[in-house]
């Protein structure tokens, strides 16, 4: 199994605003850091080598990172052991502050990348029924061993919510 994550930011501008610079200009080495940190897998990219993938929202736009990675470890080292860090600390500089979580965790099968909407989904999950083996944070982390294996692609039908 490896682990998905998705993070969903509002900014508090457009990307080409002065006050997004430093995120801007950080976008591609930050990126080119994800992608040579032992255990990543894949990230999601712009349909045109973008260096960020924006979600366009009636209430503004959205930076949304979504990448997987082999372990929990191999995430956590990059978020917090590397040239990420500084720019982690600076976020309310760059984005809104929400009450909402903001970021998901799940398991995928090795080979799997689901797509951008099941992310979605899975964060709508987060914020609707808390962490629970389909969504969960780093705070309330699930391994793979306490997950049936029939609930890793389990999306919960109008009815059950």
């Amino acid at each position: 199994m490896h682990l998905a994550q998705l993070n969903v930011a509002r900014m508090v501008a457009p990307l080409d605003d002065p006050v997004m610079a430093d995120f801007k200009n950080a976008l591609g080495p930050i990126n080119e850091l994800a992608e040579s940190t032992p255990g990543f897998v894949w990230r999601l990219k712009g349909s045109d080598d973008d260096p960020t993938a924006l979600v366009d929202h009636d209430y503004g736009d959205f930076a949304v990172t979504y990448s997987i990675w082999e372990s929990r470890q191999a995430l956590w080292d990059f978020i917090y052991r590397t040239g990420h860090l500084p720019y982690l600390r600076r976020r309310r500089e760059w984005f809104h502050h929400t009450t909402l979580p903001s970021a998901v965790l799940w398991w995928v099968e090795e080979g799997e990348i689901p797509s951008l909407k099941h992310g979605l989904e899975r964060l709508e999950h987060l914020r609707e029924h808390g962490p629970t083996p389909h969504a969960f944070t780093f705070k309330d982390f699930y391994e793979t061993t306490t997950i049936p294996r029939h609930i890793s692609s389990w999306v919960p039908s109008p009815q059950t919510t």
